[in-house]
């Protein structure tokens, strides 16, 4: 059996008011387009969660409609506060403890790139994947038949990807 895990950064907020609660950033033009294009992309390729779970703060969930949206399905949805700036190894155990198959994961950077990081074998051939851009989205298989048996360095990189890949620059700063 194989268990797949699918690891996305939230896309791009504003910084517009540099005094807001950082819990509640919303999402700028940019990161809209993102998380549209990374969720078009999953469906494209087929990469469809049975569960999310997802940061409580607003930019993520912001992420995730989005992309839920451009997915044209509606995996079981389950915010979590304790996602929120987490550390690899406190994302990995949320992970740990689930059953379905597919499982993807809407967090922040440092976290959420430094398990991507730390769970594949091999690291994908992207100059982007070391530093996880803003809705940089990662696919791991894991050949195991219960999440709690993921190790690091076991998973498979079946795909790597950024939002710059998919919709290019048109005129704007992406990463």
């Amino acid at each position: 059996m194989t268990l797949r895990l699918i690891l996305i950064r939230h896309a791009k907020s504003s910084w517009s008011d540099p005094f807001a609660d950082d819990h509640a950033r919303v999402l700028n033009k940019r990161g809209h387009a993102s998380a549209t294009a990374i969720g078009t992309w999953m469906a494209e390729q087929g990469y469809m969660p049975d569960l999310v779970l997802c940061s409580d703060a607003t930019r993520t969930q912001e992420t995730a409609d989005l992309i839920l949206t451009a997915l044209g399905s509606r995996p079981n949805l389950r915010l979590s506060g304790g996602i929120y700036h987490a550390a690899p190894d406190t994302i990995l155990d949320m992970v740990r403890k689930q059953t379905d198959q597919t499982v993807a994961v809407i967090g922040h950077n440092p976290g959420i790139g430094m398990l991507a990081n730390a769970l594949v074998q091999a690291a994908p051939a992207h100059r982007r994947f070391s530093d996880y851009p803003t809705c940089a989205s990662t696919v791991i298989d894991f050949d195991v038949t219960r999440w709690a048996e993921v190790q690091p360095r076991t998973g498979r990189c079946e795909a790597f990807v950024v939002p710059r890949d998919l919709i290019g620059t048109s005129g704007q700063d992406i990463d």
